[in-house]
C-alpha cells in the first residue's frame, strides 16, 4: 500500500504547486522514494514535480483517459515508493465544465480513496477562513478533508487570529507559510514556465519551497495522514497489458463512466513485436517542445518502438534511422525565430513527412509544420500559417476521427483538451483531423498523407490503439530507408 495525500485548494492561484512541489521536495530530501501526480491534463507543474522527486511527473485525467483508468495510472507510477503527492487542479471540486464532478480534484481523491490537504490563500481573511474551510469539509462527505495549510500568512498576530477560527471548524491546521516571493515560479501567456527553459533557477525554487514546508508544515501529520489512506485494489497501468489481446473497443479507458467511448474500428496496424529491427520514432524536445505525457513514450516502447528525443532548436538533423516523428506542445511562439534559424532540420522534417512517414503533432507541433509561425519561416508541411493572438482557446474536447489518419481509423473516438493562444489558417488540400463534438460543433486539425497534425492534446493511455497504430505504420512503410 502506497501512503498518499492530495493537495487541493479553493481556487486557482491558492499555491497548490509551491505546497505540493515543497511537500515532494521535503519528503524526498528525508530519503523517501517519493511519487509525484497531477490532476487534469497540465504538462508544466508535472516538470517541477520531477525535479523534487527524480521521478516522472505523471498525469491523472479521469476525462481523457476514463475514471477507471485512474487507479491504475496511479499504482503504475506509485509503484516501489513509499508516499505519493497529488497535486489537484484549479478548486477542489472543478472539473470538466458542465458534467458534475467529472475530472475534478475531488474526484479524483475520491478513485484514490485519499485524504485531502486544502491549501487556502489566508492572505485577505482572518475569521472568515472557517466558514471557507467548514463549506469544502462538508459539500460532499466522500471527500475526507484530512487538514489545511494555510498560505500567504503576513504575520504571528495573523497566524494567531487564523488558527483560533479553524479551532471550531474541527480540521486541524498542518502547515503556515508566509509570504515568501523567492519560492515564487514565473508564469506568462499560458502558465508558469517550464523547467526545461530555467533549469538552474528551478532548481533554486524547488529547494526554496522544500525549505519553506520544512519550516512551516507539521510534516510528521502529514505522513501520518498520508499512511491512513485505506488499501487500493488496482492492478498497475502496464504499456505492454494495455491493448494486449483486447480489441480496441474493449480496451482501457472506454467505459460510459467518464472514458473515451465510443465507436473504436478494430482494423490497423497491430503492435510492432515481430523479430525484426524496432523502427525508431523521433520524438521533439528540449525547451520548445516540453509538452509530453510520461505514458506516450513508454507506449510507443511496448509496442515495438525504439524512441529517440531529439531537439528542434539545436539538432540539425533528425535521429539516424528515424522512421516516425511524434511532435507534442510546447512554445514554439517564444523560440520561433531559433526554430526558424534551424534550416537543416527544418528541411529534415519536411523531407520525412514527403516520404509519407507517419508524423504525429499536437499544438506546438502543429505550429511547427506550418508554412509559417508569427510571419518567420517553419517546416512547410502543411499549408498554413499560424500566428499568435490575445484569445485563449481553453478546454476538455469530446472528439471524432473525420478522416482515417496514422492514429486513427474515421469514427474512432477520443476526447483531449485544447490550450493555446494561437490560430492556424489553413490553405487547401488537406483533410480535418477531427470534428469536435463540444464546446461547439466543428472541425479541426489536418490530415495529410502520413501527416496528423492537430490542437488536441491526447493521452494515449486513453487510446493505446494510436500506438499501436503509429508505430504499425511505421513498420509498414514510409520514410526514409522503408
Amino acid at each position: 500500500m502506497v501512503a498518499r495525500l492530495v493537495i487541493a485548494a479553493p481556487s486557482s492561484g491558492a499555491g497548490k504547486t509551491t505546497v505540493a512541489t515543497g511537500l515532494m521536495a521535503a519528503f524526498a530530501g528525508r530519503g523517501l522514494a517519493v511519487s509525484p501526480h497531477k490532476v487534469g491534463p497540465d504538462y508544466i507543474d508535472p516538470g517541477y514535480h520531477a525535479l523534487a522527486t527524480g521521478r516522472p511527473g505523471r498525469n491523472l485525467d479521469a476525462y481523457m483517459c476514463g475514471t477507471e483508468l485512474v487507479g491504475p495510472l496511479f499504482a503504475h507510477g506509485a509503484r516501489g515508493c513509499d508516499l505519493a503527492v497529488v497535486e489537484g487542479v484549479m478548486g477542489l471540486y472543478d472539473g470538466a465544465a458542465g458534467q458534475g464532478e467529472l475530472a475534478s480534484t475531488a474526484q479524483v481523491a475520491k478513485l484514490l480513496r485519499a485524504p485531502v490537504v486544502l491549501v487556502v490563500d489566508a492572505s485577505s481573511q482572518s475569521r472568515s477562513v472557517a466558514a471557507l474551510v467548514h463549506g469544502f469539509a462538508s459539500w460532499d462527505p466522500e471527500v475526507r478533508l484530512g487538514g489545511v495549510i494555510l498560505n500567504k500568512v503576513a504575520t504571528d498576530r495573523h497566524e494567531a487570529l487564523l488558527r483560533e477560527a479553524l479551532e471550531e471548524s474541527g480540521v486541524p491546521v498542518l502547515g503556515v507559510l508566509r509570504r515568501a516571493p523567492a519560492v515564487a515560479t514565473p508564469s506568462r501567456h499560458l502558465g508558469l514556465v517550464p523547467v526545461a527553459e530555467r533549469q538552474a533557477q528551478a532548481v533554486e525554487a524547488v529547494a526554496a519551497q522544500a525549505e519553506q514546508v520544512r519550516r512551516g508544515c507539521d510534516l510528521e501529520a502529514l505522513l501520518a495522514l498520508a499512511r491512513s489512506a485505506p488499501p487500493l485494489r488496482n492492478e498497475p497501468w502496464d504499456a505492454a497489458g494495455s491493448w494486449a489481446g483486447v480489441p480496441p473497443a474493449a480496451a482501457p479507458g472506454r467505459s460510459s463512466g467518464g472514458g473515451t467511448g465510443g465507436h473504436h474500428p478494430a482494423d490497423g496496424p497491430q503492435p510492432a513485436d515481430g523479430p525484426g529491427p524496432r523502427p525508431v520514432v523521433a520524438v521533439a524536445g528540449g525547451a520548445a517542445f516540453t509538452f509530453s505525457y510520461a505514458e506516450h513514450a513508454e507506449l510507443l516502447t511496448a509496442a515495438g518502438a525504439e524512441v529517440v528525443t531529439f531537439d528542434p532548436l539545436r539538432d540539425e538533423a533528425l535521429p539516424e534511422g528515424t522512421r516516425g516523428l511524434v511532435i507534442g506542445g510546447g512554445f514554439p511562439e517564444v523560440y520561433g525565430e531559433e526554430l526558424s534559424a534551424n534550416e537543416p532540420l527544418r528541411k529534415a522534417v519536411a523531407g520525412l513527412a514527403a516520404s509519407g512517414a507517419p508524423v504525429a503533432a499536437e499544438c506546438a507541433g502543429l505550429l511547427y509544420l506550418a508554412r509559417s509561425l508569427d510571419g518567420r519561416p517553419m517546416c512547410g508541411v502543411l499549408d498554413a500559417d499560424a500566428r499568435m493572438t490575445e484569445r485563449l482557446t481553453l478546454g476538455y474536447r469530446d472528439a471524432v476521427a473525420v478522416s482515417d489518419s496514422v492514429l486513427a481509423a474515421a469514427g474512432t473516438r477520443m476526447r483531449g483538451h485544447e490550450f493555446h493562444r494561437t490560430v492556424i489558417e489553413p490553405g487547401a488540400g488537406a483533410r480535418a483531423a477531427w470534428g469536435l463534438r463540444q464546446p461547439e460543433r466543428r472541425v479541426e486539425g489536418f490530415v495529410r498523407g502520413g501527416v496528423h497534425a492537430s490542437y488536441v492534446h491526447t493521452h494515449w493511455a486513453g487510446a493505446p490503439e494510436a500506438a499501436a497504430r503509429f508505430v504499425g505504420r511505421c513498420v509498414a512503410g514510409g520514410g526514409p530507408g522503408a
